[in-house]
């Protein structure tokens, strides 16, 4: 029984390590993305929104994420996005339509 709290309390550690990573790799990419086509990402924060294990295209499982996050053009509208994920690769980042300058 104590093997088995220690294997879960590791295992469980270690899944949460591997989830601040993602967000992490999220944020930067949200940023980057935000910036590229010169939009205000607002509260600078992402937040998860779906999580599922899948394959990729060789076969092996990874976890799937999406995250939501704001966005504006001027600051005076809020916009939503969404990024997802599999594993560190993102396969969407799609931006709800808004008005450019």
């Amino acid at each position: 029984m104590t093997f088995f709290l220690i294997g879960l309390i590791l295992f469980l550690g270690y899944f949460f390590s591997k989830a601040l990573n993602a967000r992490e790799f999220a944020l930067q990419v949200v940023r980057r993305h935000c910036e590229k086509l010169e939009l205000q990402w607002l509260d600078e924060c992402v937040a998860l929104t779906g999580f599922w294990i899948k394959r990729d295209s060789y076969g092996k499982l990874q976890p799937w994420r999406a995250y939501a996050f704001e966005f504006s053009v001027t600051g005076m509208e809020r916009y939503k996005g969404r990024l997802v994920m599999l594993g560190y690769i993102v396969t969407t980042i799609e931006l709800e339509p808004y008005k450019d300058l």
